[in-house]
C-alpha cells in the first residue's frame, strides 16, 4: 500500500506535510532563520520514535487492562561530539510503583516493537526526483 504526502511551503522557513487530511507543520528555530512556531522536521523525526514506542506501551497496557496513569516515556538524544550526528537514543519507561512486576520485561519488548525503530534498523531506499 502506497501512502502519499504532499509537502508545501508555509512562508519563511515553514514546511508543511499533508497526509490523510492532516497537516503536520514544521519551522526552524530562530537561530536558523525560522520563527520557532513549530518543531523542526528533525525534531519531529526524533519525536516520532518516542511517540511510536509510547503507542506500543499504551497498547500493551490497554490489552491487559493495566492502568496507564503515571506511565510516561522519557527520550534522551545523544549526539557524537565529532560528527554532531545522533549516535544513541535512550528511552526510559517510567512505571508507577504498582505496575505489575511480571510485565516489566514485556513492556520493554512492547516498546521495542516500534515500527519507526524497525525502519531505522532496515532503512528504506530514498529516491529524490524532479518532475513538472
Amino acid at each position: 500500500m502506497d501512502m502519499n504526502y504532499e509537502i508545501t511551503f508555509g512562508g519563511g522557513k515553514k514546511v508543511d506535510a499533508q497526509v490523510r487530511g492532516f497537516t503536520v507543520s514544521t519551522d526552524q528555530p530562530i537561530a536558523d532563520g525560522g520563527h520557532n512556531s513549530a518543531p523542526s522536521p528533525f525534531e519531529l523525526f526524533l519525536a516520532s520514535i518516542g511517540a511510536c514506542a509510547g503507542f506500543y506501551v499504551l497498547s500493551f497496557c490497554q490489552a491487559r487492562a493495566i492502568p496507564t496513569a503515571g506511565i510516561k516515556l522519557m527520550q534522551t538524544i545523544h549526539r557524537n561530539d565529532t560528527t554532531h550526528m545522533v549516535d544513541r537514543i535512550d528511552i526510559d519507561i517510567a512505571l508507577p510503583a504498582d505496575f505489575p512486576e511480571k510485565y516489566k520485561g514485556a513492556v520493554i519488548k512492547a516498546a521495542e516493537s516500534c515500527t519507526v525503530k524497525k525502519h531505522l534498523a532496515t532503512p528504506p531506499v530514498i529516491r529524490i526526483n524532479t518532475r513538472q
